[in-house]
C-alpha cells in the first residue's frame, strides 16, 4: 500500500526524525561496525523482501539504513514504515544500547505505528507494535489502552494469552501517574443562574437585580493530578496523591479552585480486579474565598470482566465544613457504578450511573440525586477522533421551597447536558494533543429562578504522561 502525498504532507515531521542518524547506537559497548546493507535498492517490493531479511537475521541496524531514505520521497510505502517501527523496537532492546539511544529509537518506533494509525486506525497488528512500544518506553497508561483495544479486534488465542500477560505486568509495575492540562474555556451562563427576570410572592411580581441574571465570558482553566504507589509486596500499594484545578474568570466573582489529597491501601485481587480504600481531605474556595473543607473516605474497585468490557465502582463519604454557609453543613455520601466496552479497535463506548445525597443542617437543602450518562468515541481515518456524550440528573429536595414553589412544596430539578468533542490525532504540541469540545446544558424545575440554560466551550490541550 502506497501513502499519497497529501498523507505524505502529514507524516513530513515524523520522515525527517526516522531518516536522522543514531549515532549513539554502538555506544557503552554497543557495536558501531555493521555491515552495510545492499545498496541501490529502488523497487518498494525488493525493499521490503531485504528489510524483511535483515529483520530475520537480527540484523536491525541494517533494516533502518536500509529502509529511512525510502520515507523521504512524495510517496511512502506503508509497509516500509511498519518494518521501520518493528526494527527501531527490536533495535532498543539490544544490550549495549545507551539509555538516550533507546529512547530515540522508541520514540521513532511510536512515530512509525502512530503514523500508520493516523490514517488505517483499524490496524490491529499496528496497534500491537505500538501498546508494544509504549510499554518498553514505560508510557504505561497509554500502552494499557492500545492493549485493550487490541483485545477488541478479535486476535489469535496466543496474542490475547501475550496482551494478559503485558496488562497483568502494568497493573503490577505501576508507581507514579500524572496528569496535566490547561483550556479556555467560553460560557453563555458561568453561573449556571437564571434568566427569569421577574419572581412572583403571594401573586405579586417582583424584579430581580440586573446582576443576578446570566454572565457570559470566557476562562482559563487548568488541573494537575499526581500518585506514588509503594509496593507492600506482590499485591499491596500503598497509595498518595493529589489533584488540583482552578478556573478563572476576568474579576473574581465566578473563580473557583479546588484541592484534595488521598492515601491509603490498593489491593490486586486476582489477575483482574483490584480495590482501593482511601482518605481524603478536600478544600474549595469559589469567587475568591474559601467555600468548604471536607474530610471522609473514598472506596475504588475495578475489574476487567472480558476482553472487551471493564467495570468499575467507587463509593465514599464526606462530611463538609462551610466557611460561612454554616446551613450548608453537613455529610455527602455518593456511589457510582461504570464500565467501558471497546466494540472494536477503533469504537469505544461507555456510561456510569450514580446516586449521591446530601444531609445539610437546614432542611430545605438537604437533596438526593441520580443521574446517568452514556457515550461513544470514534477513531476516523486522517487521525480524527469524535465523541458524544450525554447526561441526566435528577435532584429532589427536602423542605419547604417558598417562595420559590408553589405552597412552598419541595423543589424538583431535571438537568440534562449533551457534550459533543473532536481531536485530531496527527496533531501534538510537545506531548499535548488539542481538543475542541462543545457542551450544552439546560435544567428545568418546579423552582422559580432555579432554572438555566448553558452552552460552553473548552479548546484544551491535555498529556498524560
Amino acid at each position: 500500500m502506497v501513502l499519497n502525498s497529501v498523507r505524505y504532507t502529514m507524516f513530513a515531521a515524523v520522515a525527517v526524525m526516522l531518516a536522522a542518524p543514531l549515532g549513539a547506537v554502538g555506544e557503552e559497548g554497543g557495536d558501531a561496525s555493521v555491515a552495510a546493507p545492499a545498496q541501490g535498492i529502488s523497487d518498494p517490493a525488493a525493499v521490503t523482501e531485504e528489510a524483511h531479511a535483515l529483520l530475520r537475521e537480527g540484523r536491525f541496524a541494517e533494516v533502518l539504513d536500509l529502509l529511512r531514505p525510502h520515507v523521504q520521497g512524495p510517496e511512502v510505502d506503508a509497509e516500509v514504515v511498519f518494518l521501520i517501527g518493528l526494527a527501531a523496537t527490536e533495535l532498543s532492546q539490544q544490550p549495549g544500547v545507551a539509555d538516550a539511544a533507546r529512547e530515540a529509537l522508541l520514540e521513532e518506533a511510536i512515530a512509525a505505528f502512530r503514523f500508520m494509525l493516523i490514517n488505517r486506525p483499524e490496524l490491529v497488528r499496528v496497534r500491537l507494535e505500538l501498546a508494544r512500544a509504549f510499554f518498553l518506553k514505560g508510557e504505561d497508561d497509554l500502552s494499557r489502552e492500545q492493549f485493550e483495544r487490541v483485545l477488541a479486534g478479535n486476535p489469535p488465542a496466543p496474542v490475547v494469552a501475550n496482551v494478559n500477560r503485558f496488562l497483568a505486568e502494568i497493573r503490577a509495575r505501576r508507581r507514579w501517574s500524572f496528569n496535566l492540562g490547561f483550556a479556555l474555556a467560553p460560557d453563555t451562563n458561568i453561573g449556571a443562574t437564571s434568566e427569569e427576570r421577574i419572581i412572583y410572592i403571594y401573586g405579586l411580581p417582583f424584579e430581580r437585580d440586573a446582576e443576578e441574571l446570566s454572565t457570559s465570558g470566557v476562562g482559563l482553566s487548568a488541573w494537575l493530578s499526581g500518585e506514588y504507589q509503594y509496593p507492600l509486596g506482590d499485591r499491596r500499594r500503598l497509595r498518595a496523591g493529589t489533584d488540583v484545578s482552578r478556573r478563572d474568570y476576568a474579576g473574581s466573582r465566578f473563580d473557583q479552585t479546588f484541592v484534595s489529597v488521598h492515601g491509603g491501601p490498593r489491593w490486586l485481587v486476582g489477575a483482574n480486579a483490584e480495590a482501593s480504600l482511601l482518605a481524603s481531605v478536600q478544600r474549595r474556595w469559589f469567587g475568591g474565598g474559601q467555600l468548604y473543607d471536607a474530610h471522609g473516605t473514598r472506596l475504588e474497585a475495578a475489574r476487567r470482566v472480558s476482553r472487551r468490557v471493564t467495570t468499575f465502582a467507587q463509593a465514599s463519604y464526606h462530611h463538609r465544613s462551610y466557611r460561612t454557609e454554616t446551613h450548608l453543613d453537613g455529610p455527602v455520601a455518593d456511589v457510582i457504578l461504570g464500565g467501558a466496552w471497546i466494540v472494536r479497535s477503533t469504537v469505544r463506548a461507555d456510561g456510569a450511573i450514580g446516586w449521591g445525597q446530601e444531609r445539610t443542617d437546614q432542611e430545605r437543602w438537604r437533596h438526593e440525586r441520580k443521574w446517568l450518562r452514556l457515550g461513544v468515541s470514534v477513531a476516523l481515518p486522517l487521525g480524527f477522533t469524535v465523541g458524544g456524550s450525554g447526561e441526566m440528573r435528577w435532584t429532589d429536595y427536602e423542605g419547604n421551597w417558598y417562595p420559590h414553589t408553589l405552597g412552598g412544596e419541595p423543589r424538583e430539578d431535571r438537568t440534562r447536558s449533551l457534550r459533543l468533542s473532536v481531536y485530531n490525532r496527527a496533531f501534538a504540541w510537545r506531548g499535548f494533543s488539542p481538543r475542541l469540545s462543545l457542551v450544552h446544558e439546560v435544567r428545568e424545575t418546579n423552582a422559580q429562578l432555579y432554572d438555566y440554560r448553558r452552552t460552553g466551550g473548552e479548546l484544551s490541550l491535555v498529556r498524560v504522561f
